[in-house]
C-alpha cells in the first residue's frame, strides 16, 4: 500500500503508511468563522500514533480526545506531555522527546526527532503575505520578545471576531509556551518524510537531512537559527527546500485557520522562489482530506 496524506487544515495531517495511521498534530476543530474540512477531533475513529510538533493550541488541541477515543500514543515535548496529562491522557500512553530520539512505531516505520525553532510570532500581529519582505527585529532579548508577544495577545483579544475569540478561549489548555519546537523524520518501507509544523529551523540540522518528502510550514515570520528572516516567507521556504533537498515539498499552516490573525497564504511567490532556488523540488498542493499519495516516489 502506498503512503497517503490527508490534510485537515493548519498543520494537521493523517499519514497512512505500512498499515499504520499516524496523526501529525491534532488540531482539527475550527473557529466558527474559519474555513476547514468541516470536521472535529471527535470525528476521528482510528489512530495508532499522534506526533506533535509543539505545544501551542493550534497543534495540540484535540490530541487528548483522539488519544482517549482511539488509544493512540502521543509523542511530543515535555510540555506537550504535561498539558496532555492535565487533560486526562495517561502518562503510559505518551512518550516525551526533546530531540535525538528514534522511536519504533512498528510495521517497519521509525521516527527520529530533532530540535527546531518556532516562527517569530512575536514579530508581527496579523500575518504577512508570502512575498512581503520583512527586515529588522534582530538581536531582541527574551524580555523584548515577550513584551512584543503580549502586544499580540492584546491584539487578538480586541481585534478578532467574536467567533474567533470564543474559539481561543475554548481551546486554551494552559500551555506555557511552545514547549520547544521539534521536527520529525519518518523512515518507512517506501521512503522518508520530514514533518515540520512551524516556520523555523536550525540550519545545521536541516542541512543534514535528506528526506524524500518534506512537509514544511508556510506561515508567519521565518526563524533561522533563532533570528527572524531578513526577507520574505517565500524566500524562507525556498531556503529550507534547498537545505533539505526533498524530491517533493508539501506546505502546511498556510490556510486561514484563525481569521483576523492568519491569512490564506499566496503560494505563487513560494512557487517562484522554489523555481529559482530549488528547481528540482516538486511542490505538491493538497486539498482538505483528499488522500494524496506521497510515497513511493516513482
Amino acid at each position: 500500500m502506498p503512503a497517503t496524506l490527508d490534510w485537515y487544515g493548519c498543520a494537521t495531517f493523517r499519514l497512512k503508511v505500512a498499515g499504520l495511521t499516524i496523526f501529525l498534530d491534532a488540531y482539527i476543530d475550527r473557529a466558527a468563522n474559519a474555513k476547514g474540512p468541516g470536521l472535529t477531533a471527535d470525528d476521528i475513529e482510528a489512530a495508532d500514533w499522534i506526533v506533535v510538533g509543539h505545544s501551542h493550541f493550534d497543534h495540540l488541541y484535540g490530541a487528548e480526545r483522539i488519544a482517549k477515543r482511539t488509544g493512540a500514543r502521543i509523542i511530543g515535548s515535555y510540555e506537550t506531555v504535561r498539558v496532555m496529562e492535565q487533560a486526562g491522557v495517561p502518562l503510559d500512553q505518551m512518550i516525551c522527546v526533546a530531540g535525538g530520539e528514534t522511536i519504533d512505531l512498528g510495521h517497519g516505520v521509525r521516527v527520529s526527532v530533532y530540535p527546531s525553532q518556532h516562527s517569530c510570532v512575536w514579530s508581527h500581529k496579523k500575518m504577512h503575505q508570502s512575498g512581503e519582505v520583512c527586515i529588522g527585529d534582530l538581536g531582541l532579548t527574551w524580555q523584548e520578545q515577550r513584551a512584543r508577544f503580549q502586544e499580540l495577545v492584546g491584539y487578538m483579544g480586541t481585534q478578532l471576531a467574536p467567533e474567533a475569540v470564543a474559539h481561543l478561549r475554548a481551546s486554551n489548555q494552559g500551555d506555557r509556551g511552545d514547549g520547544g519546537a521539534l521536527i520529525f523524520v519518518f523512515e518507512t518501507p517506501d521512503g522518508s518524510i520530514l514533518y515540520q509544523d512551524t516556520s523555523g529551523h536550525w540550519t545545521g540540522i536541516l542541512n543534514m537531512l535528506r528526506p524524500d518528502v518534506a512537509i514544511m510550514a508556510a506561515a508567519g515570520r521565518g526563524n533561522i537559527d533563532g533570528q527572524p528572516i531578513q526577507g520574505s516567507l517565500a524566500e524562507f521556504v525556498a531556503r529550507q527546500a534547498d537545505l533539505a533537498r526533498p524530491s517533493r515539498l508539501i506546505l502546511c499552516h498556510h490556510d486561514d485557520w484563525l481569521p483576523g490573525f492568519s491569512i490564506p497564504t499566496d503560494v505563487a511567490p513560494i512557487r517562484d522562489a522554489l523555481t529559482r532556488v530549488a528547481p528540482r523540488v516538486e511542490l505538491v498542493e493538497l486539498g482538505y482530506v483528499d488522500g494524496t499519495t506521497v510515497l513511493p516516489i516513482r
